[in-house]
């Protein structure tokens, strides 16, 4: 799967410091090694108990975990609809992504100046969002007189369209982005023919400082994000990207021993990553083998050949039928062969679809 999730934010507001963390974590990883596609897309590891527990079970030769891919996007000043600063590569790297990772800085530092002077979480996410608006209502102002002539001519098709325009256009006047309006299923077939920027899922990142990670609920700046994303339906995600950067430089035991240290369960990286993965509707399949136990990534909704197609087309292609286990089912049982006697593993057909934490075996014939 090639989604990938996009970093914005304001200047100093720990944008670069979290991506850094993301490709250094990438570059340590043991099994997967950090990819650099251009050098503003980094690749990391999804992190998953789950394939520990499968490689205990099976004892493969290898262990291929799955990755997700996050994109630095330019900076962005305000005016940025209209070209300012780097506004026209910025809007350009928002097009290319399917989702958005809104850094917002929540931590007072008096050493790092604020872009506007204070540290005003709600101004800098409406700064951005207003810029994404704007770009929004130029794209759809490109469309609304040749729709609404249309649509005064009775043809039925602009008519239809026309009613989206003009729920857009309201929305953006009123400074609301599109992922906040309710569409009919119909009326989504228009919204995404319009390539909008404001219809991307959006997470807030709020970034923290290192005193305040064990009391989140203490600090206002975080509690603020948390309300204006709830009115949106998004979600939120605490971080301190000074404190990621430093665990993304170690690995196993010493990882623990810091988190432990900080009081932490879970760095914060491990938590972004997997929560842009949910919001890209992105669940996880696996195979488990002597050769290689392994993880991969589908779209929730995808059928069995689909799902095998992501191995190779020739899977898909020719599909027979999935040997099917649920994950829960396969350590409960201990091993393949318990879980097939304890009728736990199906075999499903070419409807089935693909449940998160499947251990397939893929038989096909071409």
């Amino acid at each position: 799967m090639s989604l990938t999730a996009g970093i914005v934010g304001l200047p100093n507001v720990g944008k670069s410091t979290l991506f850094n963390a993301i490709t250094q974590a990438g570059a340590l990883s043991a099994n997967y090694p950090f990819a650099t596609i251009d050098p503003n897309v980094g690749i990391v590891e999804v992190p998953d108990q789950r394939l520990h527990k499968l490689t205990e079970l099976v004892k493969p030769q290898k262990t291929i975990p799955t990755s997700f891919e996050f994109t630095d996007i330019a900076g962005i000043v305000e005016g940025a609809s209209k070209g300012e600063g780097l506004g026209n590569q910025f809007l350009s790297h928002i097009r290319q992504v399917d989702a958005i990772c809104h850094v917002v800085r929540c931590f007072s530092d008096e050493n790092i100046t604020h872009v506007s002077g204070t540290v005003d979480p709600i101004s800098d996410i409406e700064t951005i969002n207003l810029e994404l608006i704007l770009a929004d209502l130029e794209t759809i102002m490109k469309r609304y007189p040749k729709v609404e002539k249309l649509a005064k001519q009775k043809d039925k098709e602009a008519s239809y369209e026309f009613e989206v325009l003009e729920k857009l256009k309201n929305a953006f006047e009123n400074e609301q982005p599109a992922r906040a309006i309710d569409f009919t299923k119909e009326q989504m077939k228009y919204v995404k023919q319009l390539h909008l920027l404001t219809i991307k899922p959006i997470l807030y990142v709020a970034n923290v400082g290192e005193d305040e990670l064990l009391d989140i609920e203490g600090n206002e700046n975080v509690q603020k994000v948390k309300e204006y994303a709830a009115n949106e339906d998004a979600g939120v995600i605490v971080v301190c990207a000074k404190v990621e950067s430093e665990i993304a430089e170690l690995e196993g035991e010493e990882k623990e021993e810091f988190l432990e240290e900080l009081g932490i369960e879970e760095s914060g990286l491990d938590q972004l990553i997997r929560a842009s993965y949910d919001m890209l509707g992105l669940a996880t399949y696996f195979t488990a083998g002597e050769k290689e136990v392994r993880a991969w990534t589908f779209k929730k909704g995808m059928t069995a050949p689909q799902a095998a197609g992501i191995i190779h087309t020739d899977f898909e292609r020719g599909f027979i039928r999935a040997e099917t286990v649920s994950y829960d089912d396969l350590v409960n049982a201990g091993s393949m062969a318990t879980a097939r006697d304890q009728g736990k593993v199906r075999l499903e057909g070419k409807e089935y679809l693909v449940q998160d934490g499947d251990v397939i075996h893929f038989r096909f014939n071409v």
